[in-house]
């Protein structure tokens, strides 16, 4: 199946954004959260076309908007490790966009912005950027005591850091086993329900045949004896008429 303008049109703003997003750019740069914002409305025009593309394509597609757009919100956070904690749970494509591509271009756009979040935390950490550090340690030699603090404090940061994610995780996992407990549960219940309404149903419609069928009985029962009644009546006034008849020819002869 061909693929429509709109798709095409898509495409390239992606490549394009991609691209951007690889490069580096000022802190004053706006045009990449517009193009964001166009693939957005792109993206919601493809949807709600009639013919398009399969559903894999269209949620690579929203994966990789999703991402753009986090990737963007990421880089406004204040402190460095906030954006490495977000940057954590953004999620790349899983399909090059062009054929030239051999892997995803989000995905390289992901490990450089953890790459580059996780230099600007340790700098931040460190209190110095790295090249001041190299430098003095260039020029006034190495300090092993100084070197040693600092990286035994950057571990406990790090440790720390880590703790915090590790502890994230644990709670989402826990709302998450929850959430499946309680999913199951209202389940189990749905379906007792359903078993409940059936058998109730079931027992009705046995009840509703057994209605029409003591019902048709009855009436069969009813017309039975109206039959064996009528013949009665019929057979008394006969017996009356032909005795009146009789009683009417006797009677004279006595006189």
């Amino acid at each position: 199946m061909a693929a429509s303008r709109l798709e095409l049109n898509l495409v390239r703003l992606l490549c394009r954004c991609e691209a951007m997003a690889a490069e580096k750019r000022d802190p004053d740069e706006w045009r990449l959260e517009k193009y964001v914002g166009a693939l957005e409305d792109m993206l919601q025009a493809l949807k709600a076309q009639a013919s398009k593309p399969a559903s894999e394509v269209i949620n690579d597609y929203s994966r990789k908007v999703d991402f753009l757009k986090g990737m963007l919100q990421a880089e406004k956070l204040t402190s460095s490790s906030e954006k490495a904690l977000a940057n954590q749970f953004l999620t790349p494509g899983r399909v090059p966009t062009t054929a030239r591509e051999r892997v995803p271009a989000t995905k390289t756009v992901h490990l450089q912005s953890r790459a580059r979040y996780t230099s600007e935390m340790r700098s931040e950490l460190l209190g110095m950027p790295e090249r001041d550090v190299r430098k003095r340690s260039g020029v006034a030699g190495p300090r092993p005591a100084d070197e040693k603090q600092s990286a035994a404090e950057l571990d406990l940061v790090l440790r720390r850091h880590q703790n915090l994610q590790e502890k994230l995780s644990e709670e989402m996992l826990d709302l998450a086993r929850s959430l499946r407990t309680n999913t199951l549960a209202a389940q189990s219940v749905i379906k007792k329900d359903n078993q409940t309404l059936s058998h109730s149903l079931k027992m009705a419609d046995q009840n509703l045949e057994k209605l029409k069928t003591e019902s048709e009985r009855l009436e069969q029962h009813t017309q039975k004896s109206v039959n064996w009644l009528l013949w009665a009546m019929l057979i008394v006034v006969c017996f009356i008429f032909i005795s009146m008849i009789l009683f009417i020819r006797i009677m004279p002869k006595l006189k």
